[in-house]
């Protein structure tokens, strides 16, 4: 991934068009982690990111289902998030180690909940709330 951060938001729109860039240059096996606190628009960039791959259906956040997939576009997209899950044993139960080694693009949100199931080449962006809109930060 090669856009400069920080990144500055002033609305969701920019969320979403952030997204969209980093959809266009996503590769295949990438993971992306997205940190931030609830509303900080995890779900809106990765709206965007999918967008990008060229996906044109409804991208909700997996908080209940645990894991969305968006098949159809130039990569897979696994939409992950670690919220509700208690023991990492869930995500290996529902197939966490598939969805790496089918070089899609695998997105989590809350990965901090489970960080050592994240492979070394995971992509860390911390989104944050600031006076006049977002921040996102690689790290």
């Amino acid at each position: 991934m090669s856009l400069s951060f920080p990144v500055k938001l002033p609305a969701a729109a920019a969320t979403i068009s952030l997204g969209r860039e980093i959809g266009l240059i996503a590769k295949a096996g990438e993971v992306i982690a997205l940190v931030g606190d609830l509303g900080a628009g995890k779900t809106t960039l990765t709206q965007g990111i999918v967008e990008g791959l060229g996906y044109e259906q409804e991208v909700t956040s997996p908080t209940f289902s645990l894991v969305q997939e968006y098949l159809g576009g130039r990569l897979e997209v696994f939409h992950f998030d670690f919220y509700r899950v208690e023991e990492e044993h869930e995500l290996l139960d529902l197939g966490w180690d598939d969805y790496l080694d089918r070089q899609g693009l695998v997105i989590v949100e809350w990965p901090t909940l489970h960080s050592d199931l994240l492979p070394k080449h995971t992509r860390w962006l911390k989104l944050s709330h600031i006076e006049g809109g977002r921040l996102v930060e690689s790290r």
